[in-house]
Parts: C-alpha cells; structure tokens; sequence
C-alpha cells in the first residue's frame, strides 16, 4: 500500500475479511441440490444482463445492465444520477460539507456518507453493498483496485471534467442513455433561452469566484463553471480566460481586481457558519469595495457548493437559472 494514502482509504483487516467473507458466501451458492437447475438458469440469465462500457481510462468495465445499489464517490457522479432518478445508497461528501452539496442536500436526503473528497472509507463502501461503484475523478491505482473487489468500478470523469461526457457515461451504467439524450436536449433549449434573455448583457464579461478562510480565489478555464458560462457566449476577465494549475486559483487582497468585470459571481462553499462570516468580512475589504461590479451593484452572491466545485447536469440547469435572474434584461 502506498504510504501517501490515508488511513480512511486503506482497507483494513476488519474491511478485508468483511471482503473476504463476501466474495466466500456469492462464490458458495445454494447447498439445496434440488435447485441446482435453477442456479444454473439464474446465473446464465444474470451473465447475459451485464453490459460492457469504457470509462474515462479507457478500461472495459462489465457492469449490471440495471444496477440497483450504487454507491456514487464524488459531487458530479451524484448529481448525474439523481439527474436520472436513480438514488445511490452511498455518496461522498462534498467539497467544504458533512454531505451531498448544498443544492443537492434535499434530495440526497437520507444517503449514506461513505467517503470524503479525500477518498472513500473502503468499510463504509461494503456495509452499502453496491453492486456498481461510480469512482468519479479517483486515480489511486491501489484504491481502485479495493473497490473493484466489492462491485463493477467505473471512473467516470476525464482530465478534462467534461460534465456533459461524465453524464453520458454514468448514464450508460445505469442503462439511463435514453434519459440522459432527453435531459442534454433540455439542457441546450434552456442555453438558448438563457442567452436570448441576456439581451443588452450578452458577450459581456463575468467574473467567477469564491471566498474561503484561505483568501479569494477565481475560477479559470479548464473547470464546470467556465464550460457552462463560456456556451452563454459570456466572455472572462484577464487569468480567467487562461487554464490554471489547478482547481482554482489563489489571489492576495492586494490582487482582487483580477476578479473585477462588468458582472460578478461570487461565494463561499455553503451560506452557513463560518463561511457566512467570511463572506461579510470579503464585503467589508476596501479593494473589494473598489471593485466595479459592486459600485454598479451587479454582485450575485451564489452557491459555491454548485458553482466552483466539480458540478454537473443539474448544477448546470440551475447556473443558467442565476445568470438569468441575475444578467436578463428587463
């Protein structure tokens, strides 16, 4: 095992026999002679319900062809399948939460938290019992490689976290591919709409960013929310129109006007709490007061749970949502 893993991802002696015994107890099968017939029957018909698919690697990965347990680990994995009505029975918690993201908590209600954005709990994941694992962004070979033994794994998001191709995917393990065609032809009439109600606003520039206890930070190419803001034709201020290292990127005080623009979008991970308090305590900064946007009052506090962070299918619906109540011309 690779010392960089946390202790909540290795699989522990009490996980590996909880393994063990459940591979033993599906490898034994009925000891009732008599029913060996319909064994036989019932395996052929369950080896011919599974279909194949590739994941973001590239792996072939045999899954159920209508899996009933899913365990979903990470934020976009999750709102994918409840885009879909499938409810997981297990799910990561999401990025600054103790459970689903903000905008998906009501109907995540009542799901199992069986992992962090950190890594899965490998005993949490077998106390779920799933019979398909979607792995989300997760590249640890040796992780995967655990929860492959305890159901199908499918790593369902790219380098390039496109939600849209991450949608489709996880639609197809769940035999929901007709369902997802239907959303995403929902999803482009509401860009439509969204743009069309832009008017004056259209092609202006918007900024995107979040607050936290570690400073301001913006949101640059190559994430969610600049996909999403980028199909509105909306254009993006100085580093925002460039790839950064990472998710998001830093900026001192000193260096806030970099998320100036005509409008701006911005938030912490939740409104509650301590987050609640660092956002007046942003509000109260004399750069930030000096910033455009605010003296034109063109600020829309959002959802950071929904807007900087992994996103997906629903996230993506309900962004358009606020730009248009936020940018639509009266």
């Amino acid at each position: 095992m690779s010392s960089n893993l946390t202790p909540r991802t290795r699989l522990t002696a009490v996980a590996a026999l909880t393994l063990a015994s459940a591979l033993t107890l599906s490898a034994c099968g009925s000891d009732d002679s008599g029913a060996k017939g319909s064994d036989a029957a019932g395996k052929a018909k369950n080896a011919g319900s599974q279909v194949s698919v590739t994941d973001a690697t590239g792996a072939e990965v045999k899954v159920p062809a209508a899996p009933k347990n899913v365990v979903a680990l990470s934020e976009m994995d999750l709102d994918s399948a409840l885009a879909l009505k499938v409810k997981p029975v297990g799910i990561s918690a999401g990025r600054g939460q103790k459970g689903a993201p903000g905008y998906l908590a009501d109907q995540a209600k009542g799901i199992p938290v069986v992992g962090a954005v950190t890594g899965p709990d490998i005993e949490k994941v077998i106390q779920a019992k799933p019979d398909v694992i979607l792995a989300g962004q997760l590249a640890d070979k040796q992780v995967l490689a655990q929860l492959a033994k305890i159901a199908p794994t499918v790593v369902t998001i790219d380098k390039k976290k496109d939600w849209k191709k991450s949608f489709e995917l996880t639609a197809k393990v769940l035999g929901k591919s007709n369902e997802a065609a239907e959303f995403l032809k929902g999803y482009d009439a509401k860009v439509t709409e969204t743009k069309a109600a832009l008017g004056a606003n259209a092609g202006k520039n918007v900024s995107v960013a979040r607050y936290s206890a570690k400073g301001t930070a913006v949101m640059q190419q190559g994430v969610f929310i600049s996909d999403v803001v980028g199909e509105l034709g909306l254009k993006r201020p100085g580093i925002q129109n460039e790839k950064g290292q990472g998710h998001s990127t830093p900026l001192s005080d000193e260096d806030l006007k970099q998320i100036d623009a005509d409008w701006l979008f911005i938030g912490t991970l939740t409104s509650q709490g301590k987050d609640a308090k660092l956002f007046t305590e942003l509000k109260a900064k004399p750069a930030y007061k000096q910033l455009d946007a605010v003296k034109n009052n063109h600020v829309t506090e959002i959802d950071g749970s929904k807007w900087t962070s992994l996103g997906g299918a629903q996230a993506a619906v309900s962004v358009l949502d606020d730009i248009k109540k936020a940018m639509s011309s009266k």
